[in-house]
């Protein structure tokens, strides 16, 4: 079986030398963000995912979660690497200090999401959307709530999940019925929710469920929801568990992939109602939602990154392993490595893992400067940013996250697709990241209706100013010149691209809808493919000073210029898509489908 390691080097690269570590550090709660903390924090979560989670992966996917009644077991020796999880202060690390948490930013916080979730995706879930729930109660609970439930939250004592789907729903919440009715101090909820993650197990005392319903003077429509805060155990004022709520789970989903990940369908109010409590204000629960939202889209889209990334060292290891034919200019049988075609999917695999990678860190540097700096100028305009990648981080990245685990499969030939050796898990669980937290195409309305069109281009003028400039620089020193012509021709498309949707769309009711999901994908591969050109600069300069590890510049530098070479030529088939328009796309009628 081949064994996980995180790729450490290159997450610190990102971290360190693609980011601006030293100013992060400087904002306010992140006094802990040096270079010796990174490296450990780093290894360590290394350290643990190799010996801990990384091995229980098969053993989730063969013995998935199970319902024995009104509860949920989880896969064996899951609780066991949960507690270690959580005494190691790993649950807490990406938490403000004055709510317990570690005061680690994003920028380091993103990478060992990663490699949670290139260790065992179906385990990683369930801090995740913990981490969700913690962000929705410091920003919308009340002094109350977040006394009685954020130190439990945090510590990862008590877990949280997000219940937002219903039956009748799926991802229009508008038509979310889920009841709430006041109660005293508190509300009764009543209803049904379905694919609620990790929605009960038995590795905590208590689980913490974000609830959307409706009260009875509710308007309709998303206006007229709101947010609930509903323990699986009621706590006592003292913070003792009292009696079970009326909540249960009814069944598990059976599943293609995570299957070490409870799918739940959960019902509310059987015997009269939930107890709930309100989370933020009344009828403004879509707000609240898309706190824990927008963190969830981008840990969703780094689960694109580590699941792609554990394809590629299973794929990288059989092709250096498995000995099969000859190879121009090699003598006798030799491993597969040595095929030119077996070449160009390594590759392929690498150089989008690496870009991926790059463009998290890159939208979680937004972030940190977007929620804590004290320049109001710099603050906005890192929001807007962030704004801008949220949906091609989670879009781009899980898309070619299935590429990744697929291509890994066809690197192992015929035993690719038998389960013996592992590759086949890879690519069933990719599979949904896609689609939860909001489809590929979901993500693509919020790329092309909230965020370009909102303010008519402007935050994409910025990006796209950004990326020139490093076409500039790039420029001067003559060296990379396949990366500067493909950036150039990718940035150029991205604005016409951009110009195309906003010209069009007020005389086309369809261009939106039709020109979204390519542009996302051009939005993500230019994106990453400037990430990937900063990176080659970067090496570049490190070379020519002499620095320690020559061989992972020089590296950086090819994977970088493969990148240019053979995937930012893609943009080319997005640009050309986007302005064919919607005529081809919607022309036929339904009948002749």
């Amino acid at each position: 079986m081949t064994v996980y390691h995180a790729p450490t080097r290159d997450m610190r690269f990102c971290i360190e030398e693609l980011s601006d570590l030293e100013a992060i550090g400087r904002l306010p709660g992140f006094e802990a963000a040096e270079s010796d903390v990174v490296q450990a924090v780093i290894e360590e979560a290394g350290r643990l995912a190799t010996e801990v989670l990384a091995p229980l992966n098969p053993e989730g996917d063969r013995n998935g979660a199970r319902i024995e009644g009104d509860d949920v077991r989880e896969t064996p020796g899951f609780a066991a690497a949960y507690r270690q999880f959580v005494d190691g202060g790993w649950n807490s690390m990406p938490f403000p200090t004055e709510h317990g948490g570690g005061g680690l930013p994003s920028i380091v916080a993103f990478p060992v999401a990663e490699i949670w979730q290139a260790s065992n995706m179906a385990f990683s879930l369930c801090p995740m959307l913990s981490q969700a729930a913690v962000e929705a109660l410091i920003a919308h609970g009340t002094a109350e709530l977040q006394k009685t439930y954020l130190p439990k939250l945090v510590s990862g004592d008590w877990t949280g999940t997000m219940d937002l789907t219903e039956p009748q729903a799926g991802s229009d919440l508008a038509a979310v019925s889920c009841k709430a009715v006041p109660q005293g101090d508190h509300y009764l909820i009543t209803g049904q929710k379905i694919f609620i993650t990790w929605g009960d197990h038995q590795m905590t005392d208590n689980i913490i469920h974000m609830v959307l319903a409706r009260l009875p003077d509710a308007p309709a429509g998303v206006k007229g929801i709101s947010l609930f805060l509903v323990p699986k155990f009621l706590v006592g004022a003292d913070g003792t568990l009292g009696e079970r709520n009326d909540m249960r789970p009814v069944s598990l989903e059976h599943k293609i992939g995570i299957h070490g990940s409870p799918t739940c369908v959960m019902s509310f109010g059987d015997n009269g109602g939930a107890v709930g409590y309100l989370v933020g204000e009344k009828h403004n629960g879509m707000s609240c939602m898309f706190t824990m939202m927008n963190l969830a889209r981008l840990h969703v889209g780094i689960e694109g990154v580590g699941i792609a990334e554990r394809a590629y060292q299973r794929a990288a290891r059989y092709a250096k392993e498995r000995v099969q034919g000859g190879a121009a200019g090699e003598t006798g049988r030799v491993t597969i490595i040595h095929h030119p075609d077996v070449r160009r999917m390594l590759m392929t695999m690498k150089a989008l893992v690496e870009g991926m990678r790059a463009l998290c860190v890159c939208a979680g540097s937004a972030m940190d400067f977007a929620l804590h700096s004290d320049d109001p100028k710099e603050k906005a305009r890192n929001r807007e940013r962030l704004d801008l990648l949220v949906p091609a981080v989670k879009g781009w990245c899980t898309e070619e996250g299935q590429e990744v685990a697929s291509l890994a499969i066809q690197v192992h030939g015929g035993m690719g697709y038998v389960e013996e050796t592992g590759a086949a898990q890879h690519f069933r669980d990719a599979r949904i990241a896609t689609i939860y937290e909001g489809t590929t195409g979901i993500q693509a309305q919020d790329l092309v209706g909230r965020k370009i069109l909102r303010d008519e281009g402007r935050a994409m003028a910025n990006l796209v100013a950004d990326i020139r400039n490093t076409v500039q620089k790039i420029a001067q020193i003559g060296e990379f010149d396949d990366i500067e012509n493909s950036l150039r021709i990718g940035v150029d498309l991205l604005e016409s691209s951009t110009d195309f949707l906003i010209s069009h769309q007020r005389d086309d009711v369809h261009t939106a809808g039709a020109v979204s999901f390519d542009l996302l994908m051009l939005t993500g591969l230019v994106t990453a493919g400037w990430q990937m050109a900063r990176a080659a600069l970067v090496a570049r300069e490190k070379l020519d000073q002499g620095a320690e590890g020559s061989n992972f510049y020089q590296s950086k530098m090819v994977t970088a210029k493969f990148f240019a070479q053979h995937l930012l030529p893609r943009a080319r088939a997005y640009g050309a898509a986007i302005t064919a328009g919607s005529a081809a796309m919607m022309a036929l009628d339904e009948n002749q489908f």
